[in-house]
């Protein structure tokens, strides 16, 4: 049986673990490949599974009015605020898990009462529970966020509206980073969520230029530039990246000096639709390097859930596709080298896990009537999966995202649960903390 707290094998810095590596540049702009039919799915086991149940709330002011379309009887607006969407996790010193929300409810429009968090929880893998211990929230109170914000006359407490988080790391100094999908930019605040300088923008490589529209940093259409145009389509058209397709993977080397942001989509104008870039950031500089790379999905339709480091050149990324329940056919986890680029230009990758072929040997889950893939083959058939981290050189942990109150992956008539599964890979990675 595990533990009620994993012992994290990561060194923790300050309070908390770090992860990633470098990466090296790349020159050359890549083209499409085929499917990677050839991989071999592993065998992989389930070894642990815990759950934060979808009603799970936590203080705050009411949200959720500006919802709309099926919420799958759960009735709208809140009288707090819901702990969902969660997109990231970073390990604690004491054991506990740092897990944190996205936007809130799925885009700009709907979630400007939904607070930017991040939760301290605590997944007990005995007993199958996780519980929330505490939150931090993100603020801006010296006004450094350079367009108006939400709460720019109350607390200036960041929400949903301000911004899109979807991944976060933290620095050896304590601080955190986070990568963000409006923009796209990156964030960085102190340990209290404390905006500590004003967004990074993210710059285009020459090997995008071209695909650009004239811009010399990349746009999505929820970017603050575009506010006053009259429509979605009018930003659609002034934009140069596709909406929700910003940083959904960010990175951060072993030796923290660098992060690696990844996007989730191509430019808009990018003949190559399954090419997603990845940039250094310099740390101590705080600006970016100029060195970049590219991850190729399996398809255009597809997307990327995270990227974590196992250890200096090598990286987990999941990539999924948008299908849920009885739909979800692509849920994957790949290992990438970054000094092992293809002759188009793009990383190689090797499968780690299939996450709709994981093998329930013990018994953890048992079937049960209108739920899918619990039981002795045990699936995630959620739509998005947007966490991943070594435990050890065997062990991962996984995390789906809930959209609370949408997605219906496991259970076609409820709003999906947030759930935590560790699951046990047949060949050690090479992991160095």
């Amino acid at each position: 049986m595990l533990h009620t707290r994993i012992a994290h094998v990561a060194r923790p810095l300050l309070a908390f673990a770090v992860l990633l590596t470098p990466l090296t540049i790349l020159l050359a702009a890549p083209s499409p490949r085929p499917a990677y039919a050839s991989d071999e799915t592993p065998y992989v086991e389930l070894k642990g599974r815990a759950v934060l149940p979808a009603d799970t709330f936590a203080p705050g002011p009411p949200s959720g009015f500006a919802i709309t379309g099926n919420t799958n009887g759960r009735a709208v607006p809140f009288s707090n605020q819901p702990v969902q969407g969660i997109s990231a996790v970073l390990p604690k010193w004491n054991g506990n898990w740092l897990v944190m929300s996205d936007n809130g409810f799925g885009a700009k429009a709907n979630s400007a009462d939904y607070r930017l968090r991040w939760y301290e929880v605590d997944a007990d893998f005995d007993a199958g529970e996780v519980t929330v211990v505490g939150h931090t929230e993100l603020s801006d109170p010296a006004g450094l966020v350079p367009f108006p914000i939400v709460n720019r006359n109350r607390d200036r407490a960041l929400t949903g509206a301000d911004f899109d988080l979807e991944s976060f790391r933290q620095a050896p100094d304590g601080t955190f980073w986070y990568g963000e999908e409006f923009g796209p930019y990156l964030l960085h605040t102190d340990m209290e969520g404390t905006l500590l300088e004003a967004p990074y923008a993210t710059p285009i490589p020459p090997a995008l230029l071209p695909y650009a529209r004239g811009m010399d940093v990349v746009k999505s259409p929820d970017h603050p530039d575009f506010a006053a145009l009259p429509d979605n389509d009018a930003r659609t058209a002034a934009a140069n990246l596709p909406r929700s397709r910003g940083f959904e993977g960010l990175a951060l080397n072993t030796s923290g000096t660098k992060l690696y942001p990844l996007l989730e989509g191509a430019l808009l104008d990018d003949p190559m639709r399954n090419r997603l870039l990845i940039q250094e950031f310099d740390l101590e500089r705080k600006q970016y390097t100029g060195n970049y790379w590219f991850y190729a999905m399996e398809s255009a339709s597809h997307a990327i859930g995270d990227m974590s480091a196992i250890n200096d050149t090598e990286y987990l990324v999941i990539e999924r596709d948008s299908g849920q329940g009885a739909t979800a056919e692509f849920k994957k986890i790949y290992l990438v080298n970054l000094n092992d680029v293809s002759a188009d230009g793009t990383l190689n990758k090797r499968l780690v896990a299939d996450l709709l072929a994981i093998t329930d040997r013990t018994g953890i889950t048992k079937p049960q009537e209108g739920s899918i893939g619990l039981g002795p083959v045990f699936t995630f058939p959620f739509v998005t999966i947007e966490s991943v981290y070594p435990v050890d050189d065997r062990t991962l942990l996984v995390i789906n995202d809930n959209n609370y109150p949408f997605s219906t992956g496991r259970r076609a008539d409820v709003p999906d649960n947030n759930e935590f599964i560790l699951i046990q890979l047949p060949k050690a990675l090479d992991l160095d903390r």
